[in-house]
């Protein structure tokens, strides 16, 4: 599910991240329809943090990682994300089967998949659900709509977010890898500690 997008105030890891372009709509979930920042204005479509921050730990891992295991630690601090939070979004991609992770001394996560086999579909729907405009239900069967254009309007949403997913599965772990800087970086030396 799409839920709104939070920076934490953090503009200074990333200025370029943290701006937000003034044009285009944004989609709550779980019922909460549609809102707009303010009267003339169209909002954005937002992934939510927990999938932003589960795209950004794949891609660390595939620019760090190869095959060799990487300490939650170690993706917190090159990605800036709270180590807490990430265990818990780790653990929701090793039970996707996203990840796999090693116990004990130089353990830590891998990519289960080569990363061009990962879409930044599959992982936010791996944290998030998935990925829908709204909660609002499927059209009804057989002409029997209840209330007047309501079925119009739920076949809209719904190919909204088969736009929304088929765009999102557009894009792998490996071209996020290309638009960083070509090629993954080279694996840290030493040992990883769990």
């Amino acid at each position: 599910m799409l839920r709104e997008r939070r920076t934490f105030g953090r503009p200074d890891r990333c200025p370029p991240c943290a701006r937000v372009p003034d044009q285009a709509t944004r989609v709550t979930s779980a019922g909460g329809g549609p809102r707009l920042r303010s009267p003339g204005s169209i909002g954005l479509v937002r992934v939510s943090t927990r999938g932003d921050y589960a795209c950004r730990a794949l891609l660390s891992l595939a620019l760090h990682g190869g095959d060799m295991p990487t300490s939650v630690r170690d993706i917190a601090e090159r990605t800036g994300l709270p180590q807490p939070y990430l265990e818990q979004i780790l653990l929701a991609l090793k039970g996707a089967g996203l990840v796999r992770s090693k116990r004990g001394v130089g353990g830590g996560y891998v990519l289960a998949r080569p990363p061009d086999k990962l879409t930044l579909g599959q992982i936010v729907a791996a944290v998030d659900g998935p990925i829908v405009v709204g909660d609002f239900g499927e059209p009804h069967a057989g002409g029997a709509c209840n209330h007047e254009g309501q079925c119009a309007l739920l076949a809209v949403w719904a190919e909204v977010g088969e736009h929304m997913r088929a765009h999102l599965d557009s894009f792998s772990i490996a071209d996020m890898v290309q638009r960083v800087g070509g090629r993954p970086l080279e694996p840290l030396a030493g040992p990883v500690a769990g």
